[in-house]
């Protein structure tokens, strides 16, 4: 009887444990966290594989733009990096700035944007840098399309540097290798502009036919006509004015006299 009756205890038990087996054997292992995310990579590793060792032994040594790279990768960078070419041909021209002035030219070859090599292509115009400052400091530079190129230009260079190569391209990291370091208008005097070509000389005009030379018609004297008929002979013109030279002294005489004789009359009377 006992052992009925603890057979009929574990009856119970051994029920419910049977209950339980097929939901504890679908659960399966527990399961795992999400891997997390990977690390950004080193910029000025990544710049110095790709191409762009030079430039990124400047800014390895220059503490300030080390750090702002670094810390600019979780919000996304874009950096255009020049060969190490264009760099060897810059030194001279960095060597004479200033600790603050090296930093600024490192930090304006990146944007704080991920800009993949496509989405360059549809966003030209001017960009903010890393060196940009508010108001006080622009440091921008303007990104166009040359064709299948995608250009940087600013004022103080004539040279317009050009995209030539992807090292990364996964964001928020873009890396692109330029043939040219690009140099801020804040830092380097503007560029003159070209002088404009003198204008041609205007072609001078054909001679003209000269004309003939006009002679005036030679004017021929009219002919002498007939001496009038009462037209008194040159003799008998001067034998009257003759005449009249001496008829004029008896004339005035005359009249003395003749005022004279009123004089004495006047007296006499």
């Amino acid at each position: 009887m006992r052992r009925l009756r603890l057979a009929a205890t574990a009856a119970p038990h051994g029920v419910l444990l049977l209950l339980f087996l097929p939901l504890v054997a679908a659960a399966g292992p527990a399961a795992k966290a999400p891997a997390a995310p990977p690390a950004p990579p080193n910029v000025t590793t990544a710049m110095a594989k790709g191409g762009c060792k030079a430039f990124a032994d400047l800014i390895a040594a220059s503490p300030d733009a080390a750090s702002t790279y670094q810390s600019a990768v979780g919000g996304g960078i874009t950096v255009f990096c020049p060969n190490d070419d264009a760099v060897r041909a810059f030194l001279p021209k960095y060597k004479n700035l200033t600790a603050e002035g090296k930093a600024e030219l490192l930090l304006f070859h990146a944007v704080p944007v991920y800009y993949s090599r496509g989405s360059l292509k549809s966003n030209n115009g001017v960009m903010n840098t890393l060196a940009t400052d508010g108001a006080a400091k622009d440091y921008n530079f303007t990104v166009q399309n040359e064709g299948d190129a995608v250009t940087i230009k600013t004022a103080a260079s004539g040279d317009v540097a050009r995209v030539k190569s992807t090292v990364v391209d996964a964001d928020p990291v873009a890396i692109f290798t330029v043939d040219t370091v690009i140099e801020p208008v804040e830092l380097f005097k503007p560029a003159p502009s070209p002088t404009p070509a003198p204008s041609p000389a205007p072609a001078a005009d054909a001679p003209k036919a000269s004309k003939p030379a006009h002679h005036p018609a030679p004017v021929v004297a009219d002919a002498p006509g007939p001496a009038a008929t009462d037209s008194p002979p040159a003799d008998q013109k001067k034998e009257a004015k003759k005449s009249a030279a001496a008829g004029a002294p008896s004339c005035v005489r005359w009249f003395a006299a003749a005022l004279a004789a009123v004089a004495m009359a006047s007296t006499f009377a």
